[in-house]
């Protein structure tokens, strides 16, 4: 038996509001609320957020990658949502920009096809 993955879910100090954020950023509505978490349908990507009481401490170990057609417009508009640009990557013919949520979290957003 193999095993499926069902959803990505990110600790946070505010699930409601990084679920806001989130929902803007991939321009999609509707959120299921549980109180201390919140899913996000982003088909084909379901993303959890969980309330957690410690701050995030350290670089994550797993992040979301996304593609775009236009990835510097992207950049652009996902930095005037609330995101922070870290830095620019490339190898082998491919390159992303990585980023962070308004809660710390990092995603990267490569060129759409580069994956």
């Amino acid at each position: 038996m193999r095993i499926s993955p069902e959803m990505i879910t990110i600790d946070c100090a505010d699930p409601q509001a990084l679920a806001a954020w989130w929902a803007e950023a991939l321009g999609v509505e509707g959120t299921q609320d549980y109180g201390g978490f919140v899913i996000l349908a982003a088909t084909p990507l379901v993303l959890g957020f969980q309330r957690v009481p410690e701050p995030r401490a350290a670089k994550n170990r797993v992040h979301v990658d996304f593609s775009s057609p236009d990835r510097p417009a992207d950049v652009e508009r996902l930095a005037k949502l609330g995101a922070t640009v870290v830095g620019e990557q490339s190898m082998e013919g491919m390159s992303w920009t990585v980023l962070r949520d308004p809660e710390g979290n990092e995603f990267c957003l490569a060129d759409a096809g580069s994956h």
